[in-house]
């Protein structure tokens, strides 16, 4: 028997030996290779190439701000920048990439950036109006397009996706991501990450996706640039931050800190924030880079001089420094006076050679860079095609009354406003590479879609915006709207006689691209008064009354609402702009689009969203309204809610079905709607699923989105709709930010909009 065991005993070390001399003699896994890569290359790099690394700089091209960096091919060949942006094309990528892989010390490539938001040569709708397509394939298709466009210009990293809840439609940059909701936000993150990144990153036609802005921009108070932002853990973890999140998950390489506080402190500078948070509770292992000169900014927010915050910076977890050299000018001082250690020194070098490992720079510098792509991946007919779809799915028909759209393809049409024949304005805001003299104004797209059967009548009618100071400050850097210099009332008769001729009036009127993005927070987001003034004396014609609405944002319409027959809200639609209005106008495409941003009816309403609170004493619309939470001069309802958006045929719901009404522990629920198309056009509709807790241990919204599907109907088709409902559809984040469900009534609400649906009520149990 004692034979026998330590027979057994030497074979199981014989069999123990055989695997441990297999497993060494397999091919490194990828990560081990990228650790022994980077280790070697850190243990030759000086403490001035290791700081270097954390540098990113301008060229002078596609700034956001008055810094500008200087001497840059000279630093470049001492080793002393990591990065550039805005700089793109082969040939320009090509000439700097060559100082850093041949005149460097250790030749380590750069990584090239730049802000590709809603594409790059080929421009797509504004992100507010690509998230109300609600469809995620194309979403994730436009981001795909994008990186193969920029690549093709030797670009390898993208400041997008934005990802920021907004709530405030007087912030600017709400044009730059999906709007209210944090579920719907998430999803669009996930979709946009995989479509930049594609299925490897060191693939030629892949970027690194950089998330932004970590976090909380779009809570800025007063909806004003780059302001305070301050709220309460459980506001942040469970409407803010879902999005960041998911895109961590969906594996983002990058994120970009924020200029505002959290907390109280600047998150460019904030530990909790960029380290507790990001990396230890989300697991993320990318890098993190500040916005353009943020880090400089947190001696604003009184934290002290450039040393002290840089300083602070590193420590809290900032990997690389956008423009400002903060880094590069005191961090090897802050180094011997004992203010930072070699090893957070070190960590940030590591994480950003890792970025460029896993773009597969080292092994090819100039991996995607090649002229001959220029010509045959960029702007491209097939690129081109998917614009103008693109376009045409983010439309949103807010009002149609009588059926006056879609338009007949026969009689006279007035064709009139300061965006009907513009080609600068159709890619509306954060376009650095897009061409708008290749654009296609709504006017050109009419013309080549009506057909000779329809006569086309045009008059300007107004300036974009007759307020000087408006003006002078959307358009900063030199760039003024083509004003013209007729009165505004010749420019209003000329308009009203041109009507006076026509069948139907189409008034292509709005915001220009500049009075959107960054740095562009309107406290009036009424459309200009000029272009108002033209609106009236064209209803006060008495012809039918079409508005086309350009816009980076919602607006306040109430008098557009009562007076016009028609509006579609078009956004900003990027490049193939006119040819995707007149599809819709003359429904070659029936719009589908729905609001992922409500709609107030005045700006006093501001912040609103439909997933608000109850307050303990809610208005419901019934018996007196005094003492009770709502306005004395306005209703609380929005103008037009979340997930709103009509169609040329009609749709109905049936009631909602449930396969069962009392559940236990992770039990499944089946939820399904009849949706059937009631009028004469093939539509499509966005089936929407809310649920609300009634009763929990705190304050519940009174509705959350947590599903939806997009369906096709032929008129008088139906269609049964069934969501699958788990208890991860019903977790929370509790007073003490644990994230789970707790049993009781659940009402699952099924709609085409947030405030439009049939709902069901479920008993669940642990």
């Amino acid at each position: 028997m004692k034979q026998y065991f330590n027979t057994a005993k030497r074979s199981t070390i014989l069999v123990l030996l055989f695997i441990s001399n297999y497993v060494l003699a397999q091919p490194k896994t990828e990560e081990a290779k990228m650790n022994a890569f980077v280790n070697n290359l850190m243990s030759k790099m000086t403490l001035d190439e290791k700081i270097g690394q954390l540098n990113l700089v301008t060229m002078g091209r596609a700034i956001t701000g008055s810094v500008v960096n200087n001497g840059v091919e000279a630093r470049i060949k001492k080793g002393e920048i990591g990065g550039v942006f805005g700089v793109y094309g082969a040939d320009d990528v090509s000439k700097i990439q060559e100082l850093a892989v041949k005149d460097s010390r250790l030749h380590i490539p750069l990584i090239f950036g730049l802000d590709v938001i809603h594409g790059h040569r080929t421009i797509f709708p504004i992100p507010l109006g690509m998230s109300a397509s609600w469809d995620m394939g194309l979403i994730g298709a436009s981001a795909r397009i994008a990186a193969t466009e920029a690549t093709a210009e030797g670009l390898n990293w993208v400041f997008s996706p934005m990802v920021d809840i907004a709530r405030d439609p007087r912030w600017g940059r709400i044009s730059e991501g999906s709007g209210e909701d944090p579920w719907y936000g998430s999803q669009v993150a996930k979709a946009m990450v995989r479509g930049y990144q594609g299925s490897s990153m060191r693939d030629g036609d892949a970027v690194m996706a950089c998330v932004k802005h970590f976090a909380l921009y779009g809570g800025a108070e007063a909806g004003r640039e780059y302001n305070t932002v301050d709220m309460s853990l459980n506001r942040m973890y469970q409407d803010y931050l879902p999005p960041y999140k998911a895109a961590v998950d969906a594996g983002a390489g990058s994120f970009m800190s924020s200029f505002n506080t959290i907390n109280g402190v600047p998150a460019t500078a904030n530990q909790w924030l960029l380290t507790d948070l990001l990396r230890k509770q989300w697991g993320f292992k990318g890098f993190v880079v500040s916005d353009y000169t943020s880090l400089n900014e947190v001696t604003n927010h009184g934290l002290g001089d450039l040393q002290t915050v840089s300083a602070l910076a590193l420590k809290a977890g900032l990997d690389m420094d956008m423009v400002g050299e903060g880094f590069l000018t005191t961090l090897k001082k802050s180094l011997k006076e004992g203010k930072v250690t070699q090893q957070a020194i070190d960590q940030a070098c590591r994480r950003i050679l890792e970025a460029k490992y896993k773009l597969g720079l080292f092994d090819n510098p100039f991996k995607s860079i090649d002229p001959k792509r220029e010509k045959t991946d960029e702007f491209t007919d097939a690129h081109r095609a998917f614009a103008r779809k693109m376009a045409e799915h983010s439309f949103v028909l807010l009002k149609n009354k009588g059926e006056t759209l879609p338009l007949k393809k026969s009689g006279t049409i007035a064709l009139v406003g300061p965006l009907a024949a513009n080609h600068s304005e159709m890619l509306g805001t954060w376009v650095i590479a897009g061409d708008p003299n290749k654009s296609v104004s709504p006017m050109e797209g009419i013309k080549n879609i009506a057909g000779d059967n329809v006569k086309v009548l045009y008059a300007k009618g107004s300036n974009i915006s007759d307020d000087s100071l408006l003006s002078a400050r959307a358009f900063p850097f030199g760039q003024v709207e083509q004003k013209d210099k007729r009165s505004p009332q010749e420019m209003i008769d000329e308009a009203v006689e041109t009507a006076k001729k026509a069948d139907v009036v189409v008034a292509v009127v709005g915001e220009s691209a500049n009075m959107s993005g960054e740095s562009s927070s309107r406290s009036d987001i009424s459309i200009p008064e000029c272009q108002r003034d033209l609106l009236k004396a064209l209803a006060a014609t008495g012809k039918p009354l079409v508005i086309v609405l350009f816009n980076g944002r919602p607006l306040t319409l109430p008098w557009e609402d009562k007076h016009a027959n028609a509006i579609l809200d078009v956004w900003a639609p990027g490049t193939e702009a006119g040819n995707a209005v007149a599809d819709v106008l003359f429904g070659n495409y029936n719009p589908s689009g729905k609001l992922t941003a409500t709609f107030p009816r005045s700006v006093g309403q501001i912040p609103i969203y439909y997933a608000h609170k109850n307050t303990g004493r809610p208005f419901d619309g019934k018996g007196p309204a005094k003492f009770k939470s709502d306005y004395l001069d306005i209703s609380n309802d929005p103008l037009y809610p979340f997930g709103y958006g009509l169609s040329y045929t009609t749709f109905s719901y049936g009631a909602v079905k449930l396969d069962n009404t009392n559940l236990k522990g992770n039990e499944t629920l089946k939820a399904t709607v009849t949706v059937s198309n009631t009028g004469k056009y093939t539509g499509e509709e966005v089936v929407q699923l809310y649920i609300s807790d009634p009763v929990a241990s705190i304050s519940r919204a009174v509705e959350e989105l947590k599903n939806f599907e997009k369906i096709e109907l032929k008129p008088g088709e139906s269609k049964e709709v069934t969501f699958d409902v788990t208890t991860a559809d019903l977790k929370f984040y509790n007073e003490h930010l644990l994230y789970d469900w707790e049993p009781g009534e659940f009402v699952i609400k099924i709609g085409p909009n947030s405030a439009s649906t049939q709902s069901a009520s479920v008993q669940w149990v642990k």
